[in-house]
């Protein structure tokens, strides 16, 4: 049994903690039984990248077993593992290494598939945004308690969240990794400013932008244009902030609320707004803001 069990990646052993009877858990189960997760996270699988896993399968075998859970009719629902499945059917293979995951209390094979996709990081970013937005929405969780379930931080889950705003064009080039998250996140200050976000996602594509690259191209996407001619000096002063001090306000609050914030000037007034994404993140920046506890 020591063979199979180094076979085991760190995502299994986080969620499957030793147990006497674990020789009972894991075996070569018939590929048929197997059912796909309808509501598995994953949603994007390469085709080339499919048939060199086939390849690598017919040659060594499945290294990492797939994480199933027991029907009452004698089958197994997947719970992950998709991608060593399909690439499995397409090797031939009749049997594969399963490991049987026990439903504990409240758990749904939703949020056991979420979570341990989640933690063998085997998700694109907007994969792993949508798996969160998923625990939150009908797990009914808070972002707190998503940050626990999955061991990172809150900041973290509402940072990947704000990547789902992103149009549909970038969330697939996120997808098919064009575009690292870092670009991402530059992306994202121009959410309001849709033609200027994709003049900047082109350049990165077609320069090959590295993130530092793209940031500096942001900043000089965001200088303002010059006026055409010169301000009448009878006009009445107007407060003038600079684009540069802007983004260190911009940045600041952003920073202090954990949430993405948009300012915007008209002479010497303006408005600041907050973006929040639940009902509880809502109540979150307002006892910052009020300083509640």
């Amino acid at each position: 049994m020591s063979g199979k069990k180094n076979g085991l990646g760190q995502g299994v052993s986080i969620l499957f903690p030793q147990q006497e009877d674990e020789s009972e858990k894991y075996f070569e189960c018939e590929i048929e039984k197997i059912s796909p997760n309808q509501q598995q996270p994953r949603s994007y699988f390469d085709e080339e990248g499919l048939d060199e896993l086939a390849q690598s399968i017919k040659e060594h075998g499945v290294i990492q077993p797939l994480v199933v859970i027991a029907q009452k009719n004698g089958t197994y629902q997947l719970i992950a593992g998709e991608r060593r499945l399909r690439a499995s059917q397409r090797a031939g293979l009749k049997k594969i290494p399963v490991i049987i995951r026990d439903m504990v209390g409240d758990d749904s094979p939703l949020e056991l598939a979420l979570i341990e996709n989640i933690q063998r990081k085997d998700l694109n970013v907007i994969e792993e945004a949508e798996a969160y937005n998923k625990l939150i929405i009908k797990c009914k969780y808070t972002q707190e308690q998503t940050a626990k379930r999955v061991g990172k931080k809150r900041s973290t889950i509402a940072n990947m969240l704000r990547l789902l705003h992103l149009p549909d064009y970038v969330k697939i080039d996120l997808e098919q990794r064009i575009l690292t998250e870092g670009h991402a996140r530059v992306l994202l200050k121009f959410i309001d400013r849709p033609s200027e976000l994709q003049i900047l996602r082109d350049q990165i594509i077609k320069k090959n932008l590295s993130v530092r690259q793209t940031e500096n191209a942001a900043r000089k996407t965001n200088v303002p244009l010059q006026p055409a001619h010169s301000t009448p000096l009878c006009s009445s002063p107007q407060l003038e902030i600079s684009q540069e001090y802007r983004t260190t306000l911009v940045t600041r609050l952003t920073n202090a609320l954990q949430s993405r914030i948009a300012l915007t000037q008209n002479g010497n007034r303006g408005k600041i707004e907050i973006e929040y994404y639940s009902l509880d993140d809502l109540e979150r920046v307002v006892n910052l803001i009020t300083r509640e506890s």
